[in-house]
Order: C-alpha cells, then sequence, then structure tokens
C-alpha cells in the first residue's frame, strides 16, 4: 500500500480536527460521568471502525486487516497503561474535575512520542531485516517477563518520577497546588510549573515504556507506517474516555498480563517466521486474518476468565468466616 504525502497530512489535519472537536466539547473542567465516557469511547471506537472500512474500500482486504488487528493489539495493550495512570493520577492528587483535561494533553503528548518512535521503527524495518529477529526476541523476552510478575503476584503499588520529570521540578520550580488548568504561574518575580503540568507531562512520558513493547508488537502485524500510526492513534485518542468507563472495573482483570504475554508471545513467534521467511529459509508465515482471530480470542478468554475469577473470589470473601 502507497501512501502519498498528501494522504499522510490529511489524515493528520482530520485527527487533528476530531481531537479539536474533542478538546471543545469538554474545555470547561467538569467530572466525566459514565454517560459520557460511554459516548465518547463508543465514538472513538466507531471512528477507527469506520477508518477500516475505507481502507478496505479503497485500498483493500489486506490493509484494512492489519489495520484491524494492529488496533485491537494497541487497544488491549493501552489498558495496561491505564493501571499506571490511575497511580499517576493518586500521586499528584489530581481534583476529579481536572482529569479529562490531564488525560487528553497527556495523551497528546504520547501520541506525539509515539510520533518518533514510529518514525524511527520504520526506518529500521525498511533499512535492516535482521531488525525483526530483534523486535521478536523482545517481544517474547517481554512475554515471558509479564507471566513471571503475573505468577509472582507482583503488581505496581507505587509509580515513582522519572529522571526527566525530577529535572524539570528542579530547574523550573513547582507550586504547591493546582491553579485551574494552567500550566505555569508566576512566584516571587519567577515562572514556576503548576502541579498540572507535572502530570501531564507523567502522563506523556509514562507511555514511553509501554510504546518499547507495542511499537515493536505492531511492526510484527504490519510493516507499513501508515497503518501503524493510524492504528496507535485511534487506540490511544480512546484511552482517556476508557480511564473513566473501566477505571473502576481494571482490578477485576486479574488474567490481563497472562493475556497481553500470549499476545505479545505471539507476535514474537510471527516475527521470527517473518524474519526468516525474509532471509530465504522456507518457512510458514501467519496470515493477518490469522493473526486477527488469535488477539481477540485471546482477549475474549481473559476478560471472560478475568470476570469469573474475580466473582469467585468476592464470593468466598463474603462466605469466609469473620474472627
Amino acid at each position: 500500500m502507497d501512501v502519498s504525502s498528501t494522504l499522510w497530512v490529511a489524515t493528520i489535519v482530520v485527527l487533528g480536527a476530531l481531537i479539536a472537536v474533542d478538546f471543545f466539547i469538554g474545555r470547561k473542567p467538569h467530572e466525566v460521568s459514565l454517560k459520557e465516557a460511554g459516548i465518547w469511547t463508543v465514538v472513538w471506537i466507531a471512528l477507527a471502525v469506520l477508518f477500516g472500512v475505507g481502507l478496505w474500500v479503497f485500498a483493500g482486504g489486506q490493509p484494512a486487516g492489519e489495520f484491524f488487528a494492529g488496533f485491537v493489539t494497541e487497544k488491549s495493550l493501552s489498558v495496561d497503561n491505564l493501571f499506571v495512570f490511575v497511580l499517576i493520577m493518586a500521586k499528584f492528587a489530581v481534583p476529579s474535575k481536572y482529569q479529562q483535561r490531564v488525560l487528553l494533553i497527556g495523551v497528546l503528548l504520547a501520541l506525539v512520542l509515539r510520533g518518533v518512535f514510529i518514525a524511527a521503527g520504520a526506518t529500521l524495518v525498511a533499512s535492516f531485516s535482521w531488525i525483526f529477529y530483534l523486535f521478536g526476541a523482545f517481544l517474547v523476552w517481554t512475554a515471558w517477563k509479564l507471566i513471571k510478575e503475573a505468577r509472582a503476584g507482583g503488581s505496581e503499588e507505587e509509580w515513582e518520577e522519572n529522571r526527566l520529570l525530577k529535572s524539570l521540578e528542579r530547574r523550573f520550580g513547582v507550586a504547591d497546588r493546582y491553579h485551574g488548568t494552567k500550566l505555569w504561574v508566576m512566584r516571587d518575580g519567577k515562572r514556576i510549573m503548576t502541579p498540572m503540568l507535572v502530570v501531564i507531562l507523567a502522563i506523556g512520558t509514562a507511555d514511553l515504556m509501554f510504546a518499547v513493547d507495542s511499537i515493536p508488537a505492531i511492526f510484527g502485524l504490519t510493516q507499513n507506517p501508515y497503518i501503524v500510526f493510524t492504528a496507535n492513534a485511534f487506540a490511544l485518542m480512546g484511552l482517556r474516555q476508557l480511564y473513566f468507563l473501566i477505571g473502576g472495573l481494571l482490578t477485576k482483570l486479574v488474567h490481563l498480563s497472562y493475556g497481553l504475554s500470549a499476545i505479545l508471545g505471539f507476535i514474537g513467534v510471527k516475527l521470527f517466521l517473518h524474519a526468516l521467511h525474509e532471509s530465504g529459509v522456507a518457512v510458514p508465515e501467519i496470515s493477518i486474518g490469522v493473526s486477527l482471530a488469535v488477539i481477540a480470542g485471546v482477549l475474549t478468554v481473559t476478560t471472560v476468565s478475568s470476570l469469573i475469577a474475580t466473582k469467585r473470589q468476592e464470593r468466598a470473601e463474603l462466605t469466609a468466616p469473620r474472627s
């Protein structure tokens, strides 16, 4: 699929317009209701589906299938981001009415940073075929690491600021309270950061550690930078609403790590097979249809098994004798 510079510009302009509409509709700080979050979640998923259908009509089934597989993968991996977002919001004690603004700008920053990662990944993929071995090995290792953490019952209960944030706080200073949605305020004639700006930067940069996993994963499904970017864009832009919609359900997804590890491991194997095929070795390659079916199947089983396990745990706690 050849993508002209005109199509790239048009896509970015349309995405920018959609983001602007989202921003201006919710520009007044407020607590996001489940109804509002649900409506916007459906809107962003519907837009992603329409985009995929458009690819099907104008470019064919293969690019459309790659987009849907990439979108579902990125969406599922982005749910893991929400655990960290919850921790960040708690650490900075973000007032509920400001959380939607924090997430909107933070996710936009994350999308820009991912764009840089995608451009770098596309250059590597186009220049070095052996990079697929490296991506594959990294995904398999990440999958194994997720399984080990899940079996050990490990979970992040704290979030620590990264070096970039700490250095910025030392350099500019941070106000001791929120000043509405302002990012900078004046104190003693000096311009300092507000907690709002710090938490936005925390959300945006925290996504980088997830991009390290997700970008190689989607390159295992498609090597087209346009599809990689658009799948990431639609997955990330619906993340803010998903935060408010399923925030309370995150603790119920007890098997999420197992599901994500299975997906990453599967894509890692797919990358190995693709690398061998590119090297001239006669090995079967996994089709995009099979990939999409496996990813959707794993997510379905993971979600259902998580909810069943949580229900059982809740019943066991209710019936347990009290001391």
